[in-house]
């Protein structure tokens, strides 16, 4: 849901969760909207309004495009989606009813698109049981949203959890901004420990940010590497720069590093990874 908001052109994106996002998930955004005759196509299976040429298959440069998210949660939840577009005389809501049959109707809202999802699993009390602890949940869709405000300084992010505010992130228009917003999500000892680097070869940019050997972690929870904005858990990045620490750094400990690696997308196929890891 916040990957379409950020492929609409949003820079304001809120999110509530209550019950660790089982009882609601809901992202507000003011990106671009959707017309009120295409809401009905947003939740058709295989739909997808970000591909329009053979080309933009093979130079992949949105965050998601499969067409089977949004209808796969309408499948198993309550979902109502309101939008409107700048030029829209009104909003619209799509909402759909318990045997999938969905209604269209005028609505309240301003430029963006507000997605809520209820009741999660409600119908299908196999796939429920499988929902950990609340905390747990929960922290599952904060590290999201962590990840996603790392990879887009230029969106604002808010974040609450059973009505209580978590993140309150600003966009990020310097370089001060942006390490303001690294000491939030990586904490200050983070980036007092971090330094800045910026590197271009061979049709590669590889900037960001490495943390000196004394501030290594017992764990690899503080690893953030981004492709083309994208986060992504590869082995083999994990190992070259575990490379580069070699020589200053006890085999048990782990580097601390925000990287953002930029490459011609062609080059770049995120769909072999089942979640676009």
């Amino acid at each position: 849901l916040l990957e379409n908001s950020l492929d609409a052109g949003a820079t304001r994106l809120e999110v509530d969760l209550e019950a660790g996002g089982a009882r609601l998930v809901r992202v507000r955004d003011d990106g671009a909207g959707i017309e009120a005759d295409d809401l009905p196509l947003a939740i058709a299976p295989h739909a997808t309004s970000k591909i329009r040429t053979l080309d933009d298959l093979e130079r992949v440069l949105s965050l998601g495009f499969r067409g089977e998210a949004l209808a796969s949660i309408a499948s198993v939840s309550r979902l109502s989606i309101t939008s409107a577009t700048q030029h829209a005389a009104h909003a619209s809501r799509l909402e759909l009813g318990a045997g999938g049959e969905a209604s269209l109707a005028p609505a309240a809202h301003p430029r963006g698109t507000t997605v809520e999802v209820r009741e999660l699993f409600f119908n299908t009390p196999a796939r429920r049981k499988f929902l950990r602890a609340e905390r747990t949940e929960y922290g599952h869709c904060e590290e999201v949203v962590r990840r996603l405000a790392l990879a887009h300084f230029e969106a604002g992010f808010q974040l609450r959890h059973n009505q209580k505010p978590v993140l309150a992130l600003r966009p990020c228009h310097g370089e001060v901004e942006r390490e303001q917003r690294l000491a939030v999500l990586c904490g200050e000892a983070f980036l007092q420990q971090a330094l800045g680097i910026e590197f271009e070869a061979s049709g590669l940019l590889l900037r960001g940010w490495v943390a000196q050997p004394a501030f290594s972690r017992a764990s690899a929870d503080l690893q953030y590497f981004f492709v083309n904005g994208r986060v992504v858990r590869d082995r083999l990045v994990t190992h070259a720069v575990r490379q580069a620490y070699r020589d200053v750094l006890y085999h048990e400990r782990h580097p601390a590093y925000v990287l953002y690696l930029e490459i011609d997308p062609t080059l770049v196929d995120v769909n072999v990874h089942p979640t676009k890891h």
